[in-house]
C-alpha cells in the first residue's frame, strides 16, 4: 500500500482549496453590511435587529450535526449540505430585502438567517477537520491559517460589496445565495483526507511561512483598497481591477502544489526495501502518527475475544494477564477522547467558559458595529468593518504563529494567550465606554485582534487536550459559546440598553456614548472573569503541554485503548 510522505502535493492542494471554502464560510461576517437594509426596509427596532443578529451567530456556530457527520461521511458530502443551506437561506433573505416577496413574517426571516449562516458550520467543519488531520503535527499553524482566512472573509465580502456590487444589500444577498455554492462546488473535489506525514521537515515550514505571508499581504491589500474606495472616487473599471487583484491574492496558496509539481522533491517516496533501521524508524513513526488519528480500540480486541462463546470473568482476567486482550481504560489528556468522555472533564468546561466569555463579548461589538459607529458619529461603517476584519485576521493568524512558537520553545500552554488578550479586551471596552475622541478605530482594531485570538487558540487546544479522532464534534460544541454569548450580551443586553436610550431621545436612532456605555462596562467585567478562569486553565494544563512538547515538537500520544 502506497503511503504519501511529508511534502506530498495532495494535502497542499486541499489546503489551497480550503482557503476559498473558508472565505465562503465567513459569510456570517457580512451581517453588518445588510443589517441596516433589514432595519429600514422591514421596519425593525434595534432589539429586533439584534435578535436577528443572534440568529446569525446561532447558525454560524451550531455545528453539532456537521461535527457528527464528518466522522461518517466524506468531506464533499458535508460541503454539499453547506451549499444547499446557503442557497435556500440567503435566497429567502434576498426575496425579502429586494421586496420580491412582501410581508414575510419575522420568524421566517429569523429562521432563514439561521439556515443561511449554518452553511458556515458545515463548510468550516469539512475543511478544518480534514486539514487538521492531514497536518496533525502542525495543527496550531493550520488552524491559524484557516481561521485567519475566515476572519479575513468579512473584508473580502466588503471589497466585493463596495467595488463590484455598488453597496447594494439586495445584490450582496443574491451574491451570497449564488456565489458561495459555486465556490464550494468548484473546490469540493480537492477537499479530501490524505495520509499525514510521519515527521516534520524544513520544506513544510517554508510552505507554511509562504501561506501566512500571502494571507498577510492579502489582508493589507484589502484594508488599503477599502480605505481608497471610501476616500477617493474610483471608476468602475478600476474597482473591477482591484477586485481582480484580490482574487489573484486568494489563489496564491496554489503556488505551493504548483511548485511541488514543477520541481518535485528528490526525497524517496518509499522506504528502504532492505529492512534497515532507517526503514524501521520510519514505519514506527508512521504508525504512531496514524494512531493519533485512528487509535486502536480495546473494545475491538475484547469483541474478537468474546466472539462465538461466553467468557467467564476469570478467563478474561487470565487473558489480560497473558496479554491476549487489553484492559479498557479511560483516556488521559493528550489522547483521543470520545465526546461523552471529554464532556465530563473540568478542563473541557473551563476551556468552554473561557472561550464563551471571550467570543461572546467580542461578537456583541461585531453584531452592533454599524450602530456603534453611527452612535459615535461615524456614518459610513464599511471602514470600521474592514478594520475589524483585518484585525480579526491578524489575531487568528498570529494566535497560531505565536502560540506554536512558545508551545514548542517554552511549553507554554496556548490558553496563556487567551488570558493575555482578555486582559487587553478589558482596556478596549473601557475605551469604548469612555468614547474619547479618536479612540474608536484603535479600540476596534484592538478588539478585532483579541477576538481573533480566541478562535486561533481554542481550536488547537481542544485537539491537543482531547485528540483528533472526535475533534469535529468537540470543537463544534466549543463554538456554541459564540451564539450563547451573542444571545445574552448582544440580543438581551446591548439591544435592550440601545432601545432604552433611543426611547429617552425620542427617535428611531440613538446617538451618543450612552447608547452602549453600560453594555461596554458589563463586557469589561465579563472579560476580567474570563482572564481569571483562563489563568486557572493554563496552570492546570501546563503538565500536558510539557509532556506533548517536551522535545520541541509535537509528540504523538500513545494509544489510549478506549
Amino acid at each position: 500500500m502506497a503511503v504519501l510522505k511529508e511534502g506530498s502535493r495532495p494535502p497542499w492542494v486541499g489546503l489551497a482549496a480550503a482557503v476559498w471554502v473558508q472565505v465562503a464560510a465567513g459569510n456570517a461576517y457580512t451581517f453588518p453590511l445588510y443589517s441596516s437594509a433589514l432595519k429600514s426596509v422591514l421596519g425593525f427596532s434595534q432589539q429586533q435587529l439584534t435578535i436577528i443578529g443572534v440568529a446569525n451567530d446561532i447558525g454560524e456556530n451550531v455545528g453539532i450535526l456537521p461535527g457528527i457527520a464528518c466522522n461518517k461521511f466524506p468531506p464533499w458530502v458535508i460541503l454539499l449540505v453547506g451549499v444547499c443551506l446557503s442557497f435556500f437561506g440567503y435566497g429567502v433573505l434576498w426575496l425579502a430585502v429586494s421586496q420580491t416577496l412582501l410581508s414575510l413574517p419575522y420568524w421566517v426571516l429569523w429562521l432563514a438567517l439561521v439556515i443561511a449562516t449554518n452553511s458556515s458550520a458545515w463548510m468550516g467543519t469539512a475543511v478544518l477537520v480534514t486539514n487538521m488531520r492531514n497536518f496533525p503535527l502542525s495543527r496550531g499553524t493550520v488552524a491559524g491559517i484557516l481561521k485567519g482566512y475566515v476572519g479575513l472573509s468579512g473584508a473580502v465580502f466588503t471589497e466585493i460589496f463596495a467595488m463590484v456590487l455598488n453597496n447594494s444589500a439586495s445584490e450582496l444577498l443574491l451574491f451570497l445565495a449564488l456565489g458561495i455554492p459555486i465556490i464550494c462546488l468548484a473546490m469540493m473535489y480537492f477537499i479530501r483526507a490524505c495520509t499525514p506525514a510521519s515527521g516534520e521537515d524544513s520544506s513544510e515550514h517554508v510552505h507554511f511561512l509562504f501561506t501566512q505571508a500571502a494571507s498577510l499581504l492579502l489582508a493589507v491589500y484589502l484594508l488599503t483598497t477599502t480605505i481608497l474606495k471610501n476616500t477617493l472616487s474610483l471608476s468602475s473599471p478600476i474597482s473591477y481591477i482591484l477586485a481582480g487583484v484580490m482574487v489573484i491574492f486568494l489563489m496564491s496558496p496554489l503556488a505551493i502544489p504548483l511548485k511541488m509539481t514543477l520541481f518535485p522533491s528528490r526525497h524517496k517516496r518509499s522506504g528502504n526495501l532492505d529492512g534497515s533501521s532507517d526503514n524501521l524508524t520510519e514505519e514506527v513513526s508512521s504508525s504512531q502518527t496514524t494512531s493519533l488519528l485512528t487509535p486502536i480500540s480495546s473494545e475491538a480486541d475484547l469483541g474478537s475475544f468474546h466472539e462465538g462463546e461466553d467468557v467467564s470473568e476469570v478467563d478474561l482476567l487470565l487473558a489480560e494477564g497473558e496479554g491476549a486482550v487489553k484492559k479498557k481504560r479511560k483516556p488521559r489528556r493528550g489522547e483521543d477522547f470520545k465526546f461523552r468522555e471529554a464532556v465530563v472533564k473540568a478542563d473541557f468546561w473551563l476551556l468552554w467558559v473561557v472561550y464563551f466569555l471571550g467570543v461572546g463579548s467580542g461578537v456583541t461589538v461585531l453584531n452592533n458595529l454599524a450602530q456603534i459607529g453611527v452612535a459615535l458619529g461615524v456614518n459610513d461603517t464599511t471602514i470600521l468593518l474592514s478594520l475589524f476584519s483585518f484585525s480579526n485576521f491578524l489575531g487568528r493568524l498570529g494566535a497560531g504563529v505565536v502560540s506554536e512558537h512558545f508551545v514548542r520553545s517554552k511549553t507554554i500552554p496556548r490558553t496563556f494567550w487567551m488570558m493575555v488578550t482578555q486582559i487587553i479586551m478589558i482596556v478596549t471596552f473601557l475605551l469604548y465606554a469612555s468614547a474619547l475622541s479618536g479612540t474608536l478605530y484603535a479600540a476596534t482594531a484592538l478588539l478585532g485582534i483579541c477576538f481573533g485570538v480566541q478562535f486561533g487558540v481554542m481550536i488547537p487546544t481542544a485537539s491537543e487536550l482531547f485528540g483528533l479522532k472526535h475533534f469535529g464534534i468537540i470543537f463544534n460544541f466549543m463554538q456554541l459559546g459564540n451564539p450563547i454569548g451573542a444571545l445574552l450580551f448582544s440580543g438581551l443586553l446591548a439591544g435592550y440598553v440601545y432601545d432604552a436610550e433611543a426611547g429617552k431621545q425620542q427617535g428611531p436612532h440613538c446617538l451618543g456614548a450612552n447608547c452602549f456605555r453600560l453594555t461596554f462596562l458589563v463586557l469589561a467585567g465579563v472579560c476580567a472573569f474570563g482572564a481569571f478562569l483562563s489563568m486557572i486553565l493554563t496552570i492546570r494544563i501546563r503538565p500536558v503541554y510539557q509532556m506533548l512538547y517536551a522535545a520541541g515538537s509535537f509528540r504523538v500520544a500513545q494509544d489510549s485503548d478506549h
